[in-house]
């Protein structure tokens, strides 16, 4: 509570002085009002859950069945170092172009095939000199093209050769 001090201006006789008036607040109250909003607002907010892609991976059975796709409608992505990535259709004499990570590269790439294959499936390979970032971005970019088939696989020394082809690799 606030309170005035009115003190007497001590009680010697001659000069008058005015009185002096001092205040004093106390802050008690509204130190447990800031405390009690602070307490209120920490219980409800509910803070953002992060957003994840869900990635089904396939069951493991023991007969060790692999399933056949064409060629032409498979398009295989190896991440390489310096934002690069290597793409190339098929394998067989396949044809190894380089590109990146931006609206004009990987995800113009992605959007014409898909568009145009009706089953487009991509396989993705990441180089050991690639980074974690990568991967997250081409995964990005799967998503964002809409493409609906997609795995992760190991990369392969041909799949080394293959990059190396390519001018700049």
């Amino acid at each position: 509570m606030a309170e005035v001090n009115t003190g007497g201006g001590g009680g010697k006789g001659g000069k008058k002085r005015s009185k002096k008036i001092s205040t004093k607040i106390d802050m008690t109250p509204m130190v447990d009002l800031a405390f009690l909003l602070i307490t209120f607002f920490m219980l409800t907010t509910t803070f953002n859950k992060p957003k994840i892609m869900e990635v089904k991976m396939p069951v493991k059975t023991e007969d060790n069945k692999k399933t056949n796709y064409k060629e032409s409608e498979t398009m295989t992505l190896v991440l390489g170092e310096e934002n690069k990535v290597f793409y190339f259709m098929g394998l067989t004499n396949p044809q190894v172009e380089s590109t990146d990570f931006s609206d004009q590269g990987i995800r113009k790439v992605l959007l014409q095939k898909n568009k145009s294959i009706p089953e487009f499936k991509v396989v993705i390979k990441a180089m050991d000199t690639s980074k974690y970032k990568n991967m997250v971005d081409i995964l990005d970019e799967i998503h964002i093209t809409g493409v609906k088939y997609y795995a992760i696989g190991k990369i392969s020394p041909k799949d080394i050769e293959l990059t190396k082809t390519v001018q700049g690799s």
